[in-house]
C-alpha cells in the first residue's frame, strides 16, 4: 500500500471546514490558473506533470511524467435505445455501464407497466429481473473496448435484448441469469443517425442548458469518498483510485493490463422524445413531422445504482405520467449482487448470489411480502436512492424544467 496523507491534510484538513467555516484552496487555484492559460499541455507535458512524476517517485509510486504525456483523451459516440418508440436514451458505453440501462429499457418493452402500476410488485419484478439480465452481461463484458475485442454494441443488438427479456418471469425469480452476448454478433452501422447535427457518494453530477438551448450532462468522480488520499506537492487536487475496478482474472476482458481503461460507473445521460405538438402538423407526413428532439439531460449517482436509476427515471416519466421533480422524488429501488466486472469470469462464488432487493420507504408493504413470497430476498429501507439531477425541455411551452435530489444536497435554479 501507498500511503502519503500529510499533502492531504495540508490541503484539505487543516483546519478540518466546520459549518459557516471558509474553505481555502490556493494550490488548486494556482493548478487551474496554469491550465486555464496553458491547455491540457500544461497538465499533461507541462510543470503540472512533472510535479506530479517527482511526486509519485518520492513516495514510492509508479506514474510517471512519460505516463501523463502519453495519455490520450478519448472522444467517444454514446450509445442510444428507443423506448415505448417515443424516447431515445442515450447513455456511454464500455468501459462504463450506461449501456445496461439501454438493456434494460429494450427487455421491460414487453411489459405493460402502467397498467401494473408503480410500485406493484409485477412492476418491480420486470424491473429487477431485467437488471439482473443486464448486469450479467455487465460483470462478463463491459470492458475497455480497446482491449476487449467486443464491439459495445453487441449489448443492444438487433432483437438480443427482447429475446434475452424473455427469460422474465414476473411470478418467479429466476436462477442466477449468465451472460448471453455474443462478441461476433451483427451491430448496427449508425445508431445516431437522427441526431448526426448533435454529433459535433463521492460522485457530483451536474446538467445545465443556456438560453440557445444548449444542454450538458456531467458527471465526476474520484471514487472510494475523496479518492486515492494523494495529493501531488503543491497542485491542491486528489487523485482518483479506479484503478480498483479492474479484474484480477487473465481471461476477463477487464483484466488488468498496461494502458488500460477499468470498468467504471459513472454515466451522464442524455434522452430525446418526439415532440409531439410538431407531430400533430397535418401537412407534414408523421415520419417528418415526429423526429427525435433533445429533451432531457439528466444523471443519478450512487455506482451500480446509477443505470438502475436512469431506468426507473424514465419509467416514471414515460410509463408513469410523473412530472420530472416527481420522477425523482418517487420512491426506488436498488438490486445488489450477483456478479461484478471485478470477480472472476467463471468458477466465482458470485455465480450463485441472487443478491437482494432494497427498497425505499415508499414501496407498499405488500409489494415487499409479494417479492419474497417470488423468490427475492428484500430489505427495507436502505435503497441507495443516488442523487438525481435533472434539466427538461418542455416542448408545449418551449420552458425549461428543472429538478434536483431530495434525498442529498442539490440545487436546481434558472435565469
Amino acid at each position: 500500500m501507498i500511503e502519503e496523507y500529510d499533502n492531504a491534510k495540508k490541503t484539505f484538513f487543516s483546519p478540518t471546514p466546520v459549518e459557516g467555516s471558509l474553505f481555502r484552496n490556493p494550490d488548486l487555484a494556482d493548478t487551474l490558473t496554469k491550465v486555464a492559460l496553458n491547455g491540457r499541455d500544461a497538465f499533461y507535458k507541462g510543470s503540472i506533470a512533472r510535479t506530479m512524476d517527482t511526486y509519485f517517485e518520492r513516495i514510492g509510486g509508479y506514474l510517471r511524467y512519460e505516463d501523463f504525456a502519453a495519455h490520450e483523451g478519448e472522444w467517444v459516440d454514446p450509445l442510444c435505445s428507443t423506448y415505448r418508440d417515443l424516447v431515445k436514451l442515450c447513455e456511454l458505453g464500455p468501459n462504463t455501464q450506461g449501456v445496461a440501462a439501454l438493456q434494460m429499457l429494450e427487455m421491460l418493452e414487453r411489459f405493460d407497466l402502467r397498467e401494473m402500476g408503480f410500485g406493484s410488485a409485477d412492476s418491480l419484478m420486470a424491473q429487477v429481473e431485467a437488471k439482473r439480465l443486464a448486469f450479467a452481461d455487465r460483470a462478463a463484458g463491459y470492458a475497455d473496448p480497446a482491449f476487449s475485442g467486443s464491439d459495445p454494441r453487441v449489448f443492444i443488438s438487433p432483437g438480443y435484448n427482447a429475446e434475452r427479456g424473455e427469460a422474465i418471469d414476473i411470478t418467479q425469480a429466476m436462477a442466477p441469469p449468465k451472460p448471453g452476448f455474443s462478441k461476433d454478433a451483427p451491430v448496427e452501422d449508425d445508431l445516431m443517425s437522427a441526431d448526426l447535427k448533435l454529433q459535433d457518494g463521492d460522485t457530483t453530477y451536474l446538467t445545465v442548458t443556456d438560453k440557445d438551448g444548449m444542454m450538458v450532462s456531467l458527471i465526476q468522480s474520484n471514487y472510494r469518498g475523496m479518492g486515492s488520499g494523494l495529493v501531488a506537492d503543491g497542485l491542491g487536487f486528489m487523485f482518483q483510485d479506479r484503478g480498483q475496478l479492474f479484474s484480477l482474472d487473465p481471461d476477463h476482458p477487464n483484466v488488468f493490463e498496461p494502458g488500460k481503461r477499468p470498468f467504471h460507473t459513472i454515466i451522464p445521460a442524455f434522452a430525446f422524445k418526439k415532440d409531439m405538438p410538431s407531430c400533430q402538423v397535418a401537412a407534414v407526413a408523421p415520419e417528418a413531422a415526429c423526429p427525435y428532439e433533445p429533451w432531457l439531460s439528466f444523471g443519478l449517482m450512487g455506482g451500480g445504482m446509477q443505470p438502475q436509476g436512469h431506468v426507473q427515471v424514465i419509467l416514471n416519466l414515460i410509463d408513469f405520467d410523473m412530472g420530472l421533480q416527481e420522477a425523482g422524488d418517487a420512491a426506488r429501488w436498488e438490486h445488489r449482487g450477483g456478479c461484478e466486472p471485478t470477480d472472476g469470469l467463471i468458477g466465482d462464488a458470485c455465480e450463485t448470489d441472487m443478491g437482494t432487493v432494497h427498497l425505499e420507504s415508499g414501496i407498499p408493504v405488500e409489494t415487499r411480502v409479494e417479492l419474497e413470497r417470488r423468490g427475492h430476498t428484500v430489505v427495507c429501507c436502505n435503497a441507495n436512492g443516488g442523487g438525481y439531477q435533472a434539466i427538461m425541455r418542455d416542448f408545449d411551452s418551449g420552458a425549461w424544467i428543472a429538478a434536483t435530489e431530495m434525498r442529498k444536497d442539490g440545487n436546481a435554479d434558472g435565469y
